[in-house]
């Protein structure tokens, strides 16, 4: 994740499209981010003047902001933003595949069949990420590099273009989540595949914000709004008792728009889309979302999935997954673990929508529903 900051692109609202240097979070693969289609709404007219303290930054090759619902003196903005610091840092020495000496970055280059002891954290997120691959039969896949770099996509890939039978088939060889083995007891992580690579860019982004969102509470800033690379954690309710207002973008390419606006507080959001990043050849279109069942990017209707958790680390992670996976199955998967996840697609010129039945009780009557 210490890549060098990239500009951010311009849009409404401080909404960020993704750019070739924007991608490169975590050393991450397209497939595997989240289109940038959530954005802060900001406070309500009730909002107290001053009150507002702000942070940003950049890092993981993306921006990042802190926004605290509180007073805060100038002694205690550097105490903030030490907290800050020190939670961007811990994540990166964990989980980045920039750095050599990166946790993630020994355990990739260890030899195959080597248990190779790993921290607490970066077992929670590993732990994380196999559990939504096993309910989605491998739609989410923290392995799927090669996949994207192939298809012309991710900050390791060539020219835009399909690729031949043959390379795809060497691609699709070094992948499959079936070949990382855990064991929480020993703390250890054991790579089974010659050519593995694990990145955890899907749901790292999301952990960093739950990580920074619990510091800054611990710290005595409960009511915050955490945000990195679209990822975001509302914290406790405003000091006027309104909820944070989170705007879901309409997943247009040609324009940015707002498509409906939820009220959060103590829960984290993440939105996945296909529809910023793709390329055509010969009249064909290919997105950057990949499914790893078949190696291929995915062909369904689906424009962009939203998801609201206890936890960002488990939207980001869910919201990648159900991008993959579409509005069809991708909603009966979504309805069968209970996820509070907003199914968005275009037929014509008119956007469509779906909810599942948690998040139907949050949708405001802007939003279509079932």
């Amino acid at each position: 994740m210490t890549t060098p900051p990239s500009g951010a692109a311009g849009g409404p609202v401080g909404a960020r499209e993704l750019t070739p240097g924007r991608v490169r979070i975590l050393g991450v693969s397209l497939v595997i981010l989240t289109a940038l289609t959530i954005w802060r709404v900001g406070f309500g007219p009730s909002q107290p003047a001053g009150a507002l303290a702000e942070f940003t930054g950049e890092a993981w090759g993306t921006t990042w902001s802190v926004k605290l619902d509180h007073d805060v003196g100038d002694d205690a903005r550097s105490d903030v933003e030490r907290v800050i610091a020190a939670e961007l840092e811990r994540v990166d020495a964990l989980m980045s595949t920039w750095r050599d000496d990166s946790e993630l970055s020994l355990l990739n280059a260890a030899p195959v069949g080597e248990a190779v002891a790993i921290s607490p954290e970066t077992l929670e997120v590993l732990e994380l990420s196999q559990r939504v691959s096993r309910a989605t039969d491998g739609a989410f896949d923290v392995t799927v590099g090669p996949l994207v770099a192939v298809w012309g996509f991710g900050a390791d890939a060539g020219l835009p273009e399909p690729p031949s039978p043959e390379v795809l088939a060497a691609a699709a060889a070094k992948v499959g989540y079936t070949e990382l083995t855990l064991d929480a007891e020993a703390g250890t992580a054991t790579r089974g595949l010659e050519g593995l690579r694990i990145d955890l860019s899907a749901v790292a982004k999301g952990y960093g914000v739950d990580r920074i969102a619990s510091a800054v509470s611990a710290a005595g800033y409960p009511r915050h709004l955490v945000e990195i690379g679209g990822e975001l954690r509302a914290g406790a309710a405003k000091v006027d008792g309104s909820p944070w207002r989170i705007a879901v973008e309409t997943p247009d390419a040609r324009t940015r728009a707002v498509f409906g606006v939820l009220d959060m507080q103590g829960e984290g959001i993440a939105t996945s889309g296909d529809y910023r990043n793709f390329y055509e050849v010969d009249g064909v279109r290919y997105a950057h979302l990949i499914d790893p069942r078949t190696a291929r990017p995915v062909t369904h209707a689906g424009a962009s999935v939203t998801v609201i958790a206890p936890e960002t680390s488990v939207a980001d992670a869910w919201a990648t997954a159900l991008g993959v996976l579409g509005p069809e199955e991708g909603y009966r998967i979504a309805d069968a673990e209970g996820l509070t996840a907003l199914f968005i697609w275009q037929e014509g010129e008119e956007f469509m929508s779906r909810a599942t039945q948690p998040m139907q009780a949050r949708v405001p009557d802007n939003l279509v529903k079932n």
